[in-house]
């Protein structure tokens, strides 16, 4: 939005279909909900393109000014991290759901050896032992290169056989550096391919590229960027592991309950990579269980919202938007109801808190990336399923308890335009 002055807010606050109303950073925010957001997207796309045939010049202005605006270093760099990794998490969430399931069927008394579940268990868990070509595919594309020059930089990386070469009197470990070294090499090599082929006559330009791209890479995986990743790789999940084993409750509590602002202010996506790196070293990840309770959080001071509130309208919109929450989509609860409200937003940060809390002091774990809330518990390990459900309902009471206790100003009823009753 250009001048947000020029927005009669009360109405458009008193729309039936808008759940909420955000200014943030300059920009106006309409929250509309799932569904309904994609078809009034089409609609504005087109009044945008029926403006920029009018008025090309100052359209292109504008885009120009705005993108300069936003394009800061951490928010480009975020930016290019999720163009990598969420075009891969419908893959890892349906392996996920799959061996999850897999293992829920072997705890209630399903033969492991069976054939049926061993066929399974290799179409749940296939994809986390390739994983790294998949992001390096990723890597390519999205800084320009070839995508199977990235997907080979994953294989220089997961390659069994560099199991048998020494550098310097250390053996060399397959898959060591995980997702940190597949996203240096396959980032290096993209590099490289431009800038060679500047170089390189278009005649020839198919086999040398390639050849000498692939030859310096690879040299420099196994000489330098494997090493650092390495020492990257096992430093941060290190770094976890710890936090979460020495400080525990604590540490769980921190996390879950800080998760939100972080979403807000779209730094969460730097944490794609540390979920993908657990998944690769460890095949578990003690960390989503714990940030899931976010989410949860934000339906418990809903629920103290709707009891408490007189307002029509949020009633209404709280209603709407707890079905999705409890499925793990908490944006129209946070930007509909306890964003625009203030108290409840905290509150349910500490209620979030309390089930992080309790999740990390029982070490949960879930075996694969996914939608947070309910469906989770398909992706957590089979013994802990129950804790995690626990940790569920202590975020969804203690967010309601906080808010209940705390309370918030509830919005007058409005009619006719923005009128109090």
């Amino acid at each position: 939005m250009h001048d947000n002055a020029l927005v009669d807010m009360a109405e458009l606050k008193a729309m039936a279909a808008v759940l909420g109303v955000l200014e943030s950073g300059g920009q106006l925010q309409v929250v509309l909900g799932p569904g309904r957001v994609k078809l009034v997207a089409i609609e504005v796309e087109k009044l945008l393109e029926a403006q920029a045939k009018l008025e090309v010049g100052k359209a292109a202005e504008l885009k120009a000014a705005v993108s300069a605006r936003n394009r800061t270093p951490v928010k480009q760099f975020l930016g290019r991290l999720s163009a990598i990794f969420v075009p891969l998490i419908p893959a890892i969430v349906a392996s996920g759901m799959v061996a999850g399931l897999t293992n829920v069927a072997i705890r209630l008394g399903a033969d492991p050896q069976q054939g049926i579940v061993q066929v399974l268990n290799v179409v749940g868990w296939g994809i986390f032992g390739f994983l790294a070509i998949f992001v390096g595919f990723q890597t390519a594309k999205e800084f320009g290169g070839t995508p199977a020059l990235g997907g080979l930089a994953g294989v220089l990386l997961i390659n069994p056989a560099i199991a048998a070469i020494q550098i310097n009197g250390a053996a060399l470990i397959p898959g060591r550096g995980g997702v940190f070294g597949v996203l240096m090499v396959a980032g290096l090599m993209a590099w490289m391919e431009q800038r060679i082929r500047r170089y390189v006559p278009q005649s020839v330009d198919v086999i040398v590229t390639p050849t000498i791209t692939l030859l310096v890479g690879g040299i420099a995986t196994y000489y330098v960027l494997q090493p650092i990743s390495g020492l990257l790789s096992d430093g941060v999940v290190h770094l976890f592991r710890t936090a979460l084993s020495s400080g525990g409750f604590f540490a769980g509590a921190l996390l879950a309950g800080t998760f939100l602002p972080l979403v807000m202010t779209g730094l969460h996506q730097g944490l794609t990579p540390i979920h993908m790196e657990f998944l690769n070293t460890l095949h578990v990840n003690p960390l989503l269980p714990i940030l899931a309770m976010a989410g949860a959080g934000q339906v418990g001071a809903s629920l103290a919202v709707l009891w408490r509130t007189k307002n029509r309208k949020l009633r209404q919109l709280v209603k709407g938007a707890l079905p999705v929450g409890f499925l793990g989509i908490g944006e129209p609860l946070i930007f509909g109801v306890t964003l625009p409200l203030g108290r409840p937003f905290v509150t349910a940060c500490l209620g979030a808190s309390a089930g992080g809390a309790y999740l990390a002091y029982m070490q949960v774990q879930s075996i694969a990336m996914g939608i947070s809330g309910l469906p989770l518990a398909f992706l957590i390990r089979g013994d802990q399923i129950g804790h995690y459900l626990v940790g569920l309902c202590i975020a969804y009471a203690a967010g309601f308890l906080i808010t209940w206790g705390v309370g918030f100003e509830d919005p007058p009823e409005e009619i006719d335009g923005g009128k109090s009753q």
